[in-house]
């Protein structure tokens, strides 16, 4: 039985606590207690700092929650994002991706400092031995990243990252790519799971729960200010409607709470994303009753039937 299977039959006492059910063809992952995964790894891949947070944020809140060790891996350095020079956004961004790593409760984040906007000119061989590398060190058993074969991405960075990561994660696992890592007393290791984002039309066969995780994907959004919807938007607007005699009673009476819930009630239901295809976290959830979700396009053991049985019918002896 898998450690999935497990889990689920394990549950509170008197009671399994199922981690997946069906819908068609569609998985969905249901928010369970405990730590189910305690002991396996998660890799939280973006090329710039709002990309986790703004499409993924939730499920790696739930995951670490459950038990993942988690790290953040951003691969650009966003030079082309931010007000002030480029230096300036360097720097503003570093900050921002490391308060997304917090926000989330990863362990630690890395910037792999790629340019920004000009991956497609750089060697996909340079960054996927950069990859293996960290998946080797870190034993990753789970990545999360954009979908390689999500339609309509226009931006390079998105796109070659994607390819990357899906090449890597393969490659990590082979006994006779980069043996240099394996001289250095790096092992082979296979990345087992994968969690595919888009940021437009998307083929997804997996629904994730966020219910329970929406307070972490806010606060990570609310991180990324230097580039993204976050930081004080909600109180500038605030400010500006005021000056207006003018205010929006979602926004509250202090600056905190403007700032949280602009991005619950405008961030997260954006115009420009519906323009792409994509609904909001709450249009992903509601098919399936959950308050708020997040969508993906999995690669990896899905529950058996025998599994998904267990789960619902079995009792405690």
């Amino acid at each position: 039985m898998s450690a999935r299977g497990q889990a689920a039959v394990a549950g509170r006492a008197g009671a399994p606590e199922a981690e997946w059910t069906r819908r068609g063809d569609v998985a969905l992952e249901l928010a369970i207690s405990g730590k189910p995964h305690t002991g396996k790894v998660l890799a939280a891949i973006q090329p710039h700092a709002d990309d986790i947070p703004l499409f993924a944020g939730g499920t790696v809140a739930k995951l670490v929650r459950e038990g993942y060790t988690g790290y953040l891996i951003r691969v650009t350095n966003d030079e082309m994002t931010g007000s002030g020079t480029r230096g300036e956004g360097v720097l503003h961004n570093e900050q921002d991706n490391d308060a997304v790593a917090r926000a989330l409760g990863l362990k630690k984040s890395y910037s792999l400092a790629y340019r920004n906007h000009r991956m497609d000119e750089m060697s996909p061989q340079d960054l996927r031995g950069n990859l293996i590398l960290l998946f080797r060190m870190l034993q990753v058993d789970t990545v999360i990243c954009y979908d390689h074969w999500g339609l309509y991405e226009e931006n390079p960075d998105h796109y070659v990252t994607a390819a990357v990561v899906e090449s890597a994660a393969w490659m990590a696992g082979m006994a006779k790519d980069y043996p240099e890592q394996l001289e250095a007393g790096l092992k082979p290791h296979s990345v087992m799971e994968k969690y595919y984002y888009a940021r437009g039309p998307q083929i997804s066969n997996r629904i994730v729960d966020i219910s329970s995780n929406i307070a972490e994907k806010i606060a990570s959004i609310q991180a990324i200010g230097t580039q993204g919807p976050g930081g004080n938007n909600g109180a500038r607007l605030r400010q500006r409607l005021a000056e207006r005699k003018l205010r929006l009673p979602v926004l509250g009476d202090d600056d905190p709470t403007a700032n949280r819930n602009y991005i619950e009630h405008f961030v997260l239901d954006e115009d420009s994303m519906h323009a792409r295809g994509v609904p909001s976290d709450k249009e992903i959830g509601a098919p399936y009753g959950f308050a708020w979700a997040e969508r993906f396009r999995y690669v990896g053991p899905n529950p058996s039937r025998m599994e998904e049985y267990i789960a619902k019918h079995a009792v405690a002896r």
